[in-house]
């Protein structure tokens, strides 16, 4: 028995210094100084273009994008057009990281009704974004008629059965499909928002150099430093991936998931039973809200894993149930945990 207790000792202190390594500790006073210059920025571009939330779920290569073709910025973001031209022409953008693992051009949870909609546009643009050396840039893309792509993915999405109603469009499904040719992008000297993309990019720079923090402007992770930084948390340096299985970790090295929202409503996506039991892993679920508007946490709540993955389990049970209920079958593994739910799972506020 003293020789299984050392042995777990041991094996404890070796999964904490694991997690610091892997984590990265945000010096407190230096990342708000910093925050303080993407408030600013976040407002100014606010009242010139109305586009907040310019800083996460990637909506810095729409402006990116928008600037080199002289698009205008449609205000929103899931759900909505990405610009239009001075003519009142929409378009959709797609695009794709250079240091991406999947180096395709993606469709999520597309249905009948989203892909006859691409026929309102003017063009979908794929576009390819080139961060791997140096400054990112948006260098290359296709141009295909909104009419053409939802066409073809409305043939092309018949047979697929994955829960998440997602395709992959690659370049070589469009040469054939379309027969289209790349088009490379030349340097825009008056880019409409060219005043802001320099100033955009240095601040991230510098909040990637000092908490050593990959990605910053890519889908939530500006938000998971925020929220790690006021819980005094080290932030998961990666972004997805096997690196990216926790979000953070404290001082002792227990593990942490957050799950950030706009509102008192937390989406759960994807939760098959590895999602749940990776979640048993963690010390606590943190759910937190914020104002992506102004920049700031307005509060954060603390639950117990085993609590939230048991209400998880019943939400979902639920859900199947009501759709076996219409004919219909689920096709994707995802539920929300509200404000009333805090309680089921004795939440905790703690900002």
């Amino acid at each position: 028995m003293k020789i299984w207790n050392l042995l777990s000792n041991l094996l404890n202190k070796v999964i904490i210094l694991i997690n610091r390594i892997m984590f990265t500790h945000i010096p407190k006073d230096s990342f708000y100084v910093l925050i303080e210059k993407y408030k600013k920025i976040q407002a100014e571009f606010l009242k010139k273009y109305n586009v907040d939330d310019i800083f996460s779920n990637s909506k810095i290569y729409e402006i990116i994008i928008a600037n080199a073709l002289n698009h205008i910025l449609i205000p929103g973001h899931s759900g909505s057009k990405d610009a239009k031209d001075e003519f009142g022409n929409i378009f959709e953008y797609k695009h794709y990281k250079e240091t991406s693992k999947n180096h395709t051009w993606t469709f999520n949870d597309f249905s009948d009704q989203t892909i006859d909609d691409l026929k309102l546009t003017k063009s979908v643009i794929f576009a390819h974004i080139e961060d791997k050396n140096g400054p990112i840039m948006f260098d290359w893309y296709y141009e295909i008629s909104g009419k053409a792509v939802s066409e073809y993915l409305k043939n092309a999405t018949i047979a697929i059965k994955n829960t998440r109603k997602m395709i992959n469009v690659s370049s070589s499904q469009i040469g054939v499909a379309f027969k289209a040719e790349k088009k490379y992008v030349k340097k825009n000297t008056n880019g409409r928002y060219d005043e802001w993309l320099v100033p955009i990019m240095d601040v991230s720079n510098e909040i990637e150099s000092l908490t050593k923090t990959k990605g910053i402007l890519t889908s939530n992770k500006i938000w998971e430093v925020l929220i790690a930084t006021e819980l005094d948390h080290m932030v998961n340096s990666e972004q997805g991936g096997r690196e990216g299985a926790h979000d953070a970790c404290d001082k002792n090295g227990l593990l942490y998931e957050y799950k950030i929202s706009k509102t008192s409503s937390w989406n759960f996506q994807d939760i098959s039973e590895n999602v749940l039991n990776k979640y048993l892993l963690d010390t606590k679920i943190i759910l937190a809200v914020v104002d992506k508007t102004n920049i700031k946490v307005t509060a954060v709540f603390s639950a117990d894993p085993i609590r939230v993955v048991a209400l998880l389990k019943t939400k979902l049970e639920n859900k199947k149930q009501k759709f076996a209920l219409k004919g219909k079958e689920l096709r994707r593994l995802q539920v929300s945990l509200s404000k009333g739910d805090l309680v089921k799972i004795s939440a905790k506020k703690i900002i």
